[in-house]
């Protein structure tokens, strides 16, 4: 079966869903494809920083959100072999008169939060994209065919891919396929049936090619996670939840304050996860072709990277607000010109580049001198755990942070830089 679309968004996630919602803000109708029989509301949290605030702000829910979860102000690390902790002050943005902050949000929340603004037939479940074809009408004008695995042909006049690390789409425009840091992460969402008594602040801890930490959510949720150097032994422990969660607890952070440990093995087992960490190199990101014709890509599919400046939710929900406003201002000054789609296309990937290779770049680079330059046995380990104790928190990340949390404007103009 062949089917017509203006716009089709492949993915529902984060991406795929606040790209729909921008797009539904300034006038367009778009569909998403989901590959789930479901909304993947799962999982555990992430932490959305000022930029992201800025960007829900522009979408119309960040309302929702800010009234459930509170602004941290504080994040505590402590170096397990020498026992020092170092307390960081997380700076909040008063561009627009009120306070915007760090808060850390349930992943379910924040899909539910952008689904509730889409119309109901807007996402299209059990839809997987199997193929993508290029089409040229007779007007010079080009189309792009989607082949789903039940057979149906969607011809969309734009694509936008929002499909994840392992993105068909940014396969099919040709982008590099995202590299293994080196590194792997755990997560879990923790429940205590009262209160957990945890002050609300990030609790993290450094070791050796190490670093973990919990932040609450509430009284009685915590969000945790677990990074460090790969090994083979995630192959056979990654498909059971209580042989993760055993590995850590009784192996990996043995050794761990009790705190740590507490949290850890309060897990609700349905949310723990454990895979490497990607990244796809700056500089494909900010030369290759994130765009070609009527398709592009947002989101992970876009600039995957590691979670160690908090940005992969957050640039996402950027991606999405400049990605709507391109399209609305090309498609406002188009009047007879076939190509608004292309060029509209081609400014958001001009406009989003050279950001997001270099939050790939501050990510890595952050996340590699945190976990000492990932390893014990390397000659440059020691220097490294001697910058980062000294300088890194203290004067490094507060600049990147400071760098990182830019608003993106709203959906009529760009703010200018």
């Amino acid at each position: 079966m062949v089917e017509n679309a203006e716009i089709v968004i492949v993915g529902g996630g984060i991406a795929g869903l606040a790209t729909a919602v921008a797009l539904k803000r300034v006038g367009f109708q778009a569909q998403v494809l989901e590959r789930h029989q479901e909304l993947r509301a799962g999982g555990t949290a992430l932490g959305l920083f000022p930029n992201a605030w800025f960007a829900l702000r522009a979408l119309g829910v960040d309302h929702k959100l800010t009234n459930t979860y509170q602004i941290f102000t504080k994040a505590l690390t402590t170096n397990l072999e020498t026992g020092a902790s170092q307390e960081m002050v997380l700076p909040m943005k008063k561009d627009r008169g009120d306070d915007i902050g760090v808060r850390y949000v349930k992943r379910e929340d924040l899909l539910k939060a952008l689904a509730e603004e889409l119309p109901p037939d807007t996402i299209r479940f059990s839809s997987k994209l199997i193929s993508i074809k290029s089409e040229t009408l007779e007007d010079s004008s080009k189309i792009t065919a989607l082949h789903l695995d039940d057979g149906t042909i969607i011809k969309a006049k734009v694509v936008i891919g929002c499909d994840g690390v392992h993105s068909a789409v940014a396969q099919w425009l040709g982008l590099s396929q995202p590299l293994n840091s080196g590194r792997s992460a755990a997560y879990g969402l923790s429940v205590f049936p009262e209160d957990h008594g945890f002050e609300m602040m990030v609790w993290q801890y450094l070791g050796v090619g190490i670093r973990a930490g919990f932040i609450p959510l509430n009284s009685r949720e915590l969000y945790w996670f677990f990074l460090h150097d790969s090994s083979s032994l995630e192959q056979d422990v990654s498909r059971s939840p209580e042989m993760i969660l055993k590995e850590i607890t009784d192996n990996l952070a043995k050794n761990f304050p009790s705190d740590f440990l507490t949290v850890a093995k309060r897990t609700d087992l349905s949310t723990l996860a454990w895979a490497p960490l990607r990244f796809r190199i700056p500089w494909n990101v900010a030369l290759g072709r994130a765009q070609d014709g009527n398709v592009t890509v947002s989101g992970d599919a876009m600039h995957p990277m590691t979670p160690d400046i908090g940005q992969g939710g957050c640039s996402a929900l950027e991606d999405a607000v400049v990605l709507a406003r391109c399209l609305s201002q090309s498609h406002t000054s188009a009047a007879n010109d076939k190509q608004w789609v292309q060029k509209g296309l081609k400014r958001y990937v001009d406009e989003r580049k050279w950001r997001v290779a270099g939050l790939i770049a501050g990510s890595w680079l952050s996340g590699w001198v945190q976990q000492s330059g990932c390893g014990a046995q390397k000659w440059w380990s020691s220097a490294t755990r001697w910058f980062r104790d000294r300088y890194l928190y203290k004067f490094v990340l507060p600049r990147l942070v400071d760098w990182v949390w830019k608003d993106c404007g709203d959906l009529s103009f760009p703010v200018k830089q």
